[in-house]
């Protein structure tokens, strides 16, 4: 573990909640705490709160809470290391090194990254005199504004063969410092290095944090044999690895615009300047298999978006490729064409946001791309010609590695086929025979069902619920049911808890944990950041803790008698909308015998009652996750070892809900008999 309990401590308690939060939210001084609106929602009147001395923050208006790390990973969308690498910055403290090799490794790094600084600076530097005049022209020309010009950090370097590399040696940087960065041209062969970018407008390439890792230059010349020329690999940059504009688009889609894919620099330029700032590029490559991972991470469906030529086409086939292998169920993509003869840069000039709006707005899904590519130009006349569609299909579905997904994607391509060539009624006698049982699935469904024959079930959930062509049909009395694709088959199964799932099924524990809230509000007094870090799987659960926490926030603690206390939370609970799930929290718990959570209940009993739910709410979810690791285990690997693993799980599991039971037996300072745990 590279980050011991003891240093996240101590970076605790080197950063003050509120600096950290007060650099993105407008905090005011109230008695011990601060306060300020809510950086997760729109509010009107401050409800978010930060205590320095309990080290955490507590938004009452979306229930969430945590420290200074969970701040930065809720509010810039980083994850765990990266927050406390931030945060180890900020507060001058040198991050603990897994080796004394990765230690120098992690220095040279950083020397690099001030070499890359410097060469940014020196670039702007140049763009914005006199000799950058040309740069400044071509830069007018494509409607990149000053003001774009300083977001993206653009530059000009002049066409003199040794500038950047007096510039840098001025500033006391080792020629050898240069060459490594990518700066220079260097080697055996070159006695002297000379710069490596010449007469080329600057783009800086960052990286995940936002430190300049790379360039990439447009020349200006129409005789250069490389329009647009990037840095080589270097220890900061693998252009396989990175994305241009990663930094500001992973931030933006954190807060909800959509990501998209284009082609180049100025693609992405034009696009946030329309109005879309979670806009991305590959690095002078197709997409890579490491950018896919990339975009994944930032958004379940990114949107590539290709111009509309010939070579755009190409280029989604190829991503579509490289996708299907790693596809997982919630993760595709999506494929928007440009008209013909147009770039995003052109399509936002011509026709601003809506224009692009409307490009975005059509984007297909990664099936019908697929789909698209096989059958465009092609003639299936025949029996043999159509069969071999149907093989290319089953191949192409074969590469898919996700059984569930491979599944579906048999089943949509299935369909697609289906439709192609079964006429309506089967004329021909085609439809009758065409493609059952075949790779890509069981075609010979929807033309069964035609000709009266017995309708075989699709494989997988779907198929046990619908048919194939996507409309399930039942008969509930004399009644016809007619519904879309992935529903019920009768009037009672819709009913069920099988198809209302988690909706209906709060679980008996969280029940009892809100209940005891609801019932004795002073417990929120020394054990609310308790209760805001409970993981609560019920949706409603979670808002009702939300609401429990802003009510107890209007001084209920201060209430002389804790029969006032109750009446006051569930007034507040029910102007606040939550009468419902008040009811539903009643009704899932099925006995009356834990009575720490009563009313009535001797403090002391409602505090026993409360650890031991706590402590057990906080074990079975420690379980739950073990459970999964243990089953994938199991998945991975049949051995005796995993299946041992999975049924201790799965026995202690038990152990729990035999103690959950002991909790009825609390009560003994309410004069009631007490079991012992």
């Amino acid at each position: 573990m590279r980050f011991t309990p003891q240093f996240l401590d101590d970076l605790r308690a080197r950063l003050p909640v509120s600096e950290v939060v007060g650099r993105r939210v407008k905090l005011k001084r109230a008695g011990r705490e601060w306060k300020g609106l809510s950086p997760f929602q729109q509010e009107k009147s401050p409800s978010f709160t930060v205590n320095d001395q309990k080290g955490f923050y507590h938004d009452f208006s979306s229930g969430k809470h945590g420290d200074i790390i969970s701040f930065l990973m809720e509010t810039e969308g980083v994850g765990f290391t990266e927050a406390v690498e931030r945060l180890a910055a900020m507060a001058g403290v040198p991050l603990p090194a897994v080796t004394p090799d990765a230690a120098r490794h992690e220095q040279r790094r950083k020397t690099l990254y001030d070499v890359m600084e410097l060469a940014a600076k020196f670039f702007a530097d140049t763009l914005a005199a006199r000799n950058g005049a040309k740069a400044r022209g071509y830069l007018a020309d494509r409607a990149i504004s000053p003001n774009t010009q300083l977001q993206f950090r653009i530059g000009y370097a002049p066409g003199e063969r040794f500038a950047l590399k007096e510039y840098l040696g001025a500033q006391g940087i080792p020629v050898e410092d240069m060459v490594e960065a990518g700066l220079l041209i260097g080697g055996d062969d070159i006695p002297v290095p000379y710069d490596r970018f010449r007469d080329r407008v600057m783009f800086p390439i960052t990286d995940v944090r936002g430190r300049v890792i790379a360039f990439g230059g447009r020349a200006l010349e129409k005789d250069q044999p490389a329009k647009y020329l990037n840095s080589p690999e270097t220890p900061l940059f693998h252009k396989g690895d990175n994305l241009y504009n990663l930094a500001p688009a992973r931030l933006a889609t954190h807060n909800g615009s959509p990501l998209v894919v284009v082609e180049g620099y100025v693609d992405v330029i034009a696009m946030v300047g329309a109005g879309f700032p979670g806009s991305v590029a590959p690095l002078g490559t197709a997409l890579t298999e490491n950018q896919l991972a990339l975009l994944w991470k930032m958004a379940d469906e990114p949107i590539l978006c290709f111009d509309g030529d010939k070579a755009g086409q190409k280029a989604a086939w190829r991503a579509a490729d490289l996708a299907l292998p790693h596809l997982l169920p919630g993760k595709s993509l999506r494929f928007a064409l440009l008209p013909e003869g147009q770039d995003p840069d052109d399509l936002a000039r011509s026709g601003g946001r809506a224009a692009i709006e409307e490009v975005i707005g059509a984007a297909r899904g990664l099936a019908e791309v697929i789909w698209s590519r096989e059958i465009e130009g092609g003639s299936f006349a025949t029996p043999e010609r159509r069969a071999a569609l149907e093989k290319r299909i089953g191949e192409i579905t074969s590469s898919i590695r996700d059984e569930v997904v491979r599944r579906y994607y048999r089943q949509d391509l299935g369909e697609r086929l289906q439709r192609a060539f079964a006429p309506e009624g089967g004329r021909g006698g085609y439809a009758r025979g065409g493609f059952r049982g075949g790779p890509a699935g069981n075609y010979g469904a929807e033309s069964g069902r035609r000709s009266g024959a017995r309708v075989p079930f699709t494989p997988g959930a779907a198929g046990r619920f619908a048919f194939p062509g996507g409309r399930a049909q039942a008969s509930a009395g004399s009644q016809t049911i007619n519904r879309g694709p992935y529903q019920a088959a009768s009037s009672q199964l819709a009913t069920s808890p099988i198809m209302r799932g988690q909706r209906s099924a709060m679980s008996r524990r969280e029940a009892l944990i809100l209940q005891s809230l609801i019932n004795h509000p002073w417990l929120l007094h020394d054990h609310l950041e308790e209760v805001a870090a409970l993981e609560l799987a019920h949706p409603e659960a979670h808002k009702l803790r939300a609401g429990i926490i802003a009510a107890f926030a209007n001084d209920h603690h201060h209430s002389p008698e804790p029969s006032e206390q109750t009446e006051k939370m569930r007034a507040d609970l029910a102007a606040g909308g939550f009468s419902q799930a008040l009811q539903r929290v009643e009704g899932a718990i099925t006995t009356s015998a834990v009575w720490g959570a009563q009313p009535a209940a001797a403090r002391e009993d409602v505090l026993s009652t409360w650890h031991q739910l706590v402590s057990l709410h906080r074990q079975w979810h420690s379980l739950l996750r073990e459970l999964k690791d243990a089953e994938l285990a199991l998945g991975e690997e049949a051995s005796e070892a995993n299946l041992a693993w999975l049924r201790d799980v799965k026995a202690r599991m038990a152990e729990v809900d035999g103690t959950e039971a002991l909790i009825e037996g609390f009560g003994e300072s309410s004069g009631r008999f007490q079991r012992t745990v």
